[in-house]
């Protein structure tokens, strides 16, 4: 759940990004700097967090007035050496903190931190990953919590995110639009039949941004409350495309992930912000679908 230390929405005097190179840090830093909020991109090209220098540079960079938002990740985390040096980025950020204390922080974390439930997920469900990814993004919360003190922190936690500039091409959406894209079949594994919730990028962008006007401390899942199927998302997708991709399944290797259904209720964002509204599955696709061919008719 999500407190606001500001009774009104007030913009930050500065936001730092951490990992603003990324898909959700640089979604956010646009967002941010469309509304005139000085913002400071902070990328791996000017800060490496797993140098020796990192921590100096960092203390350096930081103001007593800003906003901290830390995305920086090697994700998703799969071996044991990417979440040891994941910890080492977040451990450079936090002694970082220390010297250098700032006036809010929100982490970008994950709901892979949850554990596996039939029923919906919310903010008090049990933080009991089942994956190195989980653990990597439940101890860095728990890291920076650790040394924030009376700063105002706030976990975000999203689900499945997609978009057109996702770097990752994982399975769902932004493969399936890149395989349409390339003139390929959407392949399903198994018929497509679990279900997930798929956030629009612009969406997690705004909550951060809601997050900051508002200074608020708490967790809060990033979610639409809705779950739709890979098999309902292959045909959304193929829909737009003037010769639509084939769509065929395949067999599975192995269970399907969180037993194929992994809900969440959303109740305490609505009570955080309830002027907010998720872009509706078909919606993001759609935009993201126009984005793309805009890209690919500019060159981009």
């Amino acid at each position: 759940m999500l407190e606001h230390r500001n009774a009104i929405p007030l913009k930050p005097v500065r936001v730092v990004i951490i990992g603003a190179g990324g898909f959700v840090g640089g979604a956010s830093a646009a967002m941010l700097e469309a509304q005139n909020i000085p913002t400071l991109r902070i990328g791996r090209d000017s800060v490496d967090l797993l140098t020796s220098d990192a921590i100096g540079k960092l203390i350096a960079l930081l103001k007593p007035d800003d906003a901290l938002v830390v995305v920086s990740a090697i994700a998703p985390c799969k071996t044991v050496s990417m979440l040891s040096d994941n910890i080492r980025m977040m451990e450079s950020v936090c002694l970082a903190l220390e010297k250098a204390p700032v006036a809010h922080v929100a982490y970008i974390s994950s709901d892979a931190v949850y554990a596996d439930d039939t029923n919906p997920l919310t903010e008090e469900s049990r933080i009991q990953p089942d994956s190195l990814h989980g653990m990597m993004h439940a101890a860095r919360e728990l890291m920076l919590r650790s040394v924030v003190g009376d700063t105002p922190f706030a976990a975000l936690r999203p689900s499945l995110l997609y978009g057109v500039d996702d770097p990752h091409n994982g399975y769902g959406p932004n493969q399936f639009r890149r395989r349409g894209q390339a003139g390929e079949d959407i392949v399903l594994f198994g018929e497509g039949e679990e279900r997930r919730d798929h956030v629009l990028i612009d969406d997690v962008a705004a909550i951060i941004l809601n997050v900051l006007l508002r200074r608020s401390a708490g967790a809060l899942n990033v979610a639409t409350g809705s779950v739709a199927s890979f098999r309902d998302i292959a045909e959304l997708v193929a829909g737009h495309f003037e010769k639509p991709p084939r769509i065929v399944g395949r067999p599975r290797s192995g269970p399907m992930p969180h037993d194929g259904y992994r809900p969440f209720d959303i109740r305490a964002c609505k009570a955080a912000f309830p002027d907010f509204r998720y872009t509706p599955l078909a919606e993001g696709i759609a935009v993201t679908h126009d984005r793309s061919k805009g890209q690919e008719i500019a060159g981009t």
